[in-house]
């Protein structure tokens, strides 16, 4: 540790002393609001937007004596939008930010509260893109979409650029697995399955904004080999009581729906907010696989397994989310959220299995009735605090977390085995299992910015998590009329982990330079213990994670970047618990505690031109790679999934993006991501090497249709390509919708047709060593939707988001089905 700090301090003083020696200009706008007669208008929501196509840039509220400022400004045409209640809206004339006019003070901005009088000389439009392209993130805006209206979180991401989703709700990005989820800035602690079944019951209506880092900067945490997309909830700070309803109605083979309600209320010292979701999400899966089994030290088959399975899923859920801001000063506030999750999810399945011999004659048919039946309750509380010193942008905040999960699973299966002419040929086989499990985390951390002149800035930052899960799965089998346990499969297994981080970050502006560099340093403490045969692991480890950016602007069409960075991605708390969570009597999953984290280098060089077209180059070299694994048992025809490390991952790509209006009615949003992955390693004692080119498409195309009327027509598609062990094959969306302005502009109804040719299909298959599988699956996708959405009171963009210090800790607690 000792070295990890000389480290620090010495990046300390370097940046230190580059920031004495380099200096240029930035841009810089103050001013002051005022109403008739000379008197200052506080609390006033100003608003600085690009006059080239009105997309907000920055926002703030003037202060006790009606004075604002914005700082750090590029060379750019600006316009100012002031809103205030009682008053009418001000929107400025172009404003121009250059090398000669970059420090504007505008002295006397005068609300009126007779009849508006907008300026003529500037036709206004504030619809933000769907796509936002910046240093260091792409920015989704939801709302931008007509298809996303009726949509959940997991269908928005599903069409998002660069994101694939796989068959079991699995998210990665340009190709690259291992994505970290967050929500506001704060990790969801969820595995997988129990994230994709969140993700499916939160509705696109409750989301602002999805921020995609493929590379972040050094203040956010380490975890993510591929990045981190963070989910932006909608909350208002705009003064005087405003919000929204919406509600949703969608009909595919089973029907869905969601209600939601966001309220805030703005005083001069307090802001209050609070939002609420009621959703019914169900659906289907409808899966078929093949499975052949081979005799011992041969590839002749003697075993063919084929199952279909049916599944229902239904997931009712509440979503609540309170809290409040207190201003003690125009420079103080502090701030607490609580939110939760209330979730009530049903599996009834059946499955028949058909076990064949190496002729395909039917010997067995095993039928399988099953139900998995869990609740899940997830309650988090967040204590934040911001300073903000002066005016140049020096600020201290701090987060205090606290997150609890119980998730309660109840499984029942009955399997009855017949013979090919339909008799019983032995007894049923019961099983039930009670999976209780209990996730506690603790988070604080504390950030501090520091200019360094008109044109530098340093952050700094430290965090500790504490985190402890507690998984208890309790198995029994029926015998004699009576249940007794299974201890083949009963298994406690308690994890803790705590991790310790600091960073530093630099960024400056030279001229057409723009550049940042970062170290973070994180420190683990982790200790696992299985119960039932008294076995335990730990792990000890300090790792280093810089990243570097740097940004050229040739002139006002084309600008250049770089990027650098190192991640981590730490095994999910589940995947180290060893025990085996069966899915039917055939098929179970398996933690390994000997997972160890994996490591990942990336570097991005990046082409924008006219702010519209963006072409990027990718690679990324993943040690230690973990994967998810398919193993067999032939003698036992059981087949069982894993976690692995494998040697190597590398994945070599390119991509463009394309976002603008083709003319007054036409905006096309367009996407493309083509890589060459490629998977080194050994499985099972075999050594595995495979690669493969995949591209992926992504399109949203606006129409705006007159008389408050847009139409849209939007998807996705993926071509054939390998994902580990997986060869998949292509597959894809189209989506079409419309939208009518309704209620004076403060309503709208939305119709939309999701999935219409039903092409959202998985097939997959694996030819590994002793493994030959073949997997087809689709599920609930196409569907009609009708929604309605109305927006009262005065709303504005000036949010003030929090970004609460529990972020890694979330994404890696398994939801399970």
């Amino acid at each position: 540790m000792r070295k990890i700090l000389q480290t620090i301090l010495t990046i300390i003083i370097y940046f230190l002393s580059v920031s004495t020696i380099l200096g240029q200009w930035k841009g810089k706008i103050t001013g002051t609001v005022k109403m008739d007669g000379d008197k200052s208008v506080s609390a006033a929501s100003v608003e600085l937007l690009k006059a080239v196509d009105s997309g907000l840039v920055k926002a703030t509220a003037s202060d006790n004596n009606g004075n604002f400022q914005f700082d750090n400004l590029n060379a750019e045409k600006y316009l100012l939008r002031i809103t205030a209640v009682g008053f009418n809206e001000y929107i400025s004339n172009p404003i121009d930010i250059n090398a000669k006019e970059n420090n504007l003070n505008l002295e006397n901005l005068v609300l009126k509260k007779s009849d508006p009088k907008q300026l003529k000389e500037v036709k206004l439009t504030t619809r933000k893109p769907l796509i936002e392209q910046k240093m260091d993130k792409t920015v989704v805006n939801v709302d931008a979409s007509i298809s996303n209206a009726g949509s959940t979180v997991m269908e928005v991401l599903e069409k998002s650029p660069g994101v694939i989703v796989d068959k079991d709700g699995n998210v990665s990005l340009k190709g690259k697995q291992g994505v970290v989820i967050m929500i506001d800035g704060k990790p969801t602690y969820l595995n997988s399955n129990d994230l994709a079944n969140y993700l499916r019951s939160l509705p696109a209506s409750a989301i602002e904004q999805l921020e995609i880092m493929t590379n972040p900067p050094a203040k956010y945490d380490a975890a993510g080999n591929s990045g981190v997309i963070n989910i932006r909830t909608k909350k208002n700070r705009a003064m005087g009581f405003n919000g929204s309803i919406s509600a949703n109605y969608a009909q595919g083979k089973y029907w869905r729906t969601n209600e939601s309600i966001n309220l805030n209320y703005r005083i001069k010292k307090f802001n209050f907010f609070a939002n609420y979701t009621y959703s019914r999400w169900s659906g289907f899966q409808n899966i078929y696989v093949k499975r052949n089994f081979f005799s011992t030290g041969s590839k002749n088959v003697e075993t063919i397994f084929e199952q279909q399975s049916y599944i229902k899923l239904k997931y009712p859920g509440h979503t609540y989310k309170v809290g409040a801001d207190y201003f003690l000063s125009s420079k103080t506030t502090i701030g607490v959220v609580v939110n939760g999750n209330i979730e009530n999810g049903d599996e009834p399945g059946n499955n028949t299995s058909y076990i064949q011999n190496g002729m395909g004659e039917v010997n067995t048919v095993v039928v399988a009735t099953n139900s998995h039946k869990q609740v899940y309750k997830n309650l988090g509380t967040n204590f934040n605090i911001k300073h903000r010193f002066d005016s140049t942008g020096k600020e201290l905040s701090a987060d205090f977390d606290y997150v609890n999960y119980n998730i309660t699973g109840h499984q029942h299966f009955q399997n009855e085995f017949f013979n090919p002419a339909g008799d019983k040929i032995r007894e049923d086989e019961i099983l039930k299992g009670y999976l209780p499990s209990r996730i506690t985390i603790y988070s604080a951390k504390s950030d501090y910015t520091h200019p360094l002149g008109k044109s530098a800035k340093l952050e700094a930052g430290v965090k500790a998590s504490f985190v402890k899960t507690d998984n208890d799965a309790q198995y029994y089998l029926y015998q004699d009329n009576d249940w007794l346990v299974d201890t083949t499969r009963t298994n406690h297994f308690v994890y803790n982990e705590n991790i310790f981080a600091g960073y530093l970050n630099f960024s400056r502006q030279l001229g057409k330079w723009s550049v940042q560099a970062g170290l973070r340093v994180e420190h683990t403490d982790a200790k696992g213990k299985q119960y039932i045969n008294d076995s335990s692991f730990t792990r000890n480890y300090t790792s280093m994670f810089p990243t570097a950016y740097v940004s050229y602007t040739l002139n006002d069409k084309n600008q250049f970047g770089f990027s650098f960075g190192r991640r981590i991605e730490r095994p999910s708390y589940q995947d180290l618990n060893p025990f085996r969570y069966f899915l039917d009597p055939y098929t179970f999953e398996e933690g390994n505690p000997f997972l160890k984290p994996q490591f990942s280098y990336n570097v991005e060089l990046s082409h924008t031109y006219r702010g519209v077209l963006t072409t990027t180059l990718n690679y990324t070299k993943t040690v230690d790679m973990i994967a998810e694994t398919l193993n067999q048992i032939d003698k036992d025809t059981i087949t069982y999934v894993t976690k692995q490390n494998l040697a190597t991952a590398q994945n070599l790509g390119a991509a463009i993006s394309f976002s603008a209006p083709v003319n007054k009615w036409f905006t096309t949003t367009l996407y493309t991501n083509i890589f060459y992955a490629t998977y080194s390693g050994t499985i099972q004692g075999s050594p595995l090497h495979v690669s493969g080119i995949v591209g992926t498409f992504n399109m949203n195309n606006q129409f705006d249709l007159g008389k408050g009327w847009t139409g849209e027509v939007s998807g996705w598609a993926r071509s054939n390509g390998i994902e580990g062990q997986f060869y998949i094959k292509a597959m894809g969306q189209l989506d079409l919708g419309v939208q009518k302005s309704i209620l004076k502009k403060q309503g709208s109804l939305k119709f939309s047709v999701t999935d219409v040719f039903y092409t959202n299909q998985f097939k997959g298959s694996v030819n590994f060593n002793n493994i030959d599988v073949l997997v087809k699956q689709n599920h609930d996708s196409r569907a009609v939707r009708f929604t309605f959405t109305y927006r009262f009171g005065k709303s504005t963009s000036s949010a003030r988001q929090r970004s609460t210090g529990a972020e890694d800790e979330q994404s890696r607690v398994k939801h399970g089905s």
